[in-house]
This record gives C-alpha cells, structure tokens and sequence, in this order.
C-alpha cells in the first residue's frame, strides 16, 4: 500500500518540475489514475453475506426396525393396542400390503402411536387413527417428519369387512401416511380402492365401544387415546 510521504514526493515532480501546465496536468491524471488502480489491485473483495438458511437441511431418512424385512418375517408380527377403552389386538397382511405392514410395525415398534387418539369415529363404518399430531405433548421434527411420509397405495383382494385395518389417505393417490382405520361393518365400496393391511383378532368390542362414543360431526367428544402400541409375536 502507498504511504502519503511517496505520495508528496511524486505530486512535486511531476506538478511543479520543469514542464509547461498542460503536461504538468496530464502527469498528475495519469498520476492519481496509477495510484487509484494500485489501492484497489491490494484491497480484497468483499466477501458475500452468508445466506440464510430458509428451513433445515434435509436429513438421511432413518433406519427403522423393520426396513429390509421379508414378509414371511412381517407375517409373524402381530400389533397390540392399548387403548383407555380397553386391547386391540390385531395381525398383519405383508403378502397383500408390504410396504403399508412394513410401516404400521416401524410405527408402533418405535412408539410413535403412543398417546394418539382415535380423532374420526363414524358409528357403524369406522373408526380411525394414527394421526401423530393428537400425540400428548405435540410432535417432535423427527415425528413430524415421518409422519408427513408418504406411501404407495397397494390396492389388493382383501375385502373390506368387519375388523379389517386399512390405510386412510386423501382424495389423490399415494397420499397415505400413517392414519389408518378398522371397519366396524363391511364396506365393498372400499375394495381395490384402498389398502387393506391387516385384522383384529381380539377386541372388536372395544372397537366397538369406541365406536359408540358420542361424536359431533365424525370427532368423538372424548377422543379415545393409544397409551401404548407394542410389536410381538402373533400367538397361535
């Protein structure tokens, strides 16, 4: 960088030597214009402002219990729910459904349907749950996050009966997610069009009598709540 005695130094030879006015002043143009151009050749650039992050980055999905399990392997598992009304008990269908039994066991092994409700009740049709956002204490981002996962829709020849889970989802197609529903009548309307994954083996009473809750519109006015959802072993 120049120091302002060198500076003097150049302005007094070149504007006040020997030379007539018009060179003296051409001398000090050129002279300033070289100066101007050796501060900023030594100035480093300015450096961005970093940008903000408008929302966190994308995280690996996680690896969950199931994942990679065969359906031989998804066929031994029944899901067991305890509810304030009482034990649902239900198995599962991977040969039909495997990538919806793959996700219901994932679920429950990891404890996400613990404190859930059964938030849609519609007396003599169904009543539904597996919504993470009735959760006691809200949701963390990780719960969050899976429970906004989508999965295929695998329509298939399971008939929609009496006792049958299944995967609730949108309007659109492989909308589902983690809601599903039990059948407390058959409903043939529902065949091909949804998935059927699985069926209670014990405890349609209590599907029952959480569906004979008082309900305005299709909430119930005291949403029964999963305590807990447990995988194990099916019992023969």
């Amino acid at each position: 960088m120049r120091s302002d005695k060198a500076f003097d130094t150049l302005y007094t030879r070149f504007c006040f030597g020997g030379k007539s006015l018009s060179m003296r002043m051409l001398a000090f143009s050129l002279l300033v214009a070289a100066l101007s151009l050796a501060a900023n050749s030594q100035t480093p650039p300015e450096k961005e402002p970093a940008k903000a992050n408008s929302r966190p980055a994308d995280q690996q999905k996680k690896a969950e219990p199931f994942d990679g399990a065969d359906a031989a392997t998804m066929a031994k598992q029944c899901v067991t729910l305890d509810t304030e009304a009482g034990v649902i008990i239900a198995e599962m269908y991977p040969e039909h459904a495997p990538e919806s039994v793959r996700s219901f066991l994932n679920i429950a092994e990891l404890g996400y349907l613990n404190t859930t409700t059964f938030d849609r009740v519609v007396p003599g049709f169904v009543i539904q749950g597996g919504n993470f956002w009735t959760r006691e204490g809200g949701v963390t981002f990780e719960i969050g996050s899976r429970g906004r996962r989508t999965l295929p829709d695998e329509p298939n020849k399971v008939l929609h009966t009496r006792g049958i889970l299944s995967m609730a989802r949108g309007e659109e197609a492989n909308t589902a997610t983690t809601n599903f529903f039990i059948l407390v009548g058959d409903a043939p309307h529902l065949d091909g069009s949804f998935t059927a994954f699985g069926k209670v083996t014990k405890g349609m009473d209590v599907v029952d009598a959480i569906n004979g809750a008082k309900v305005e519109g299709e909430k119930p006015e005291k949403p029964v709540r999963i305590k807990t959802a447990t995988v194990s072993e099916c019992r023969q």
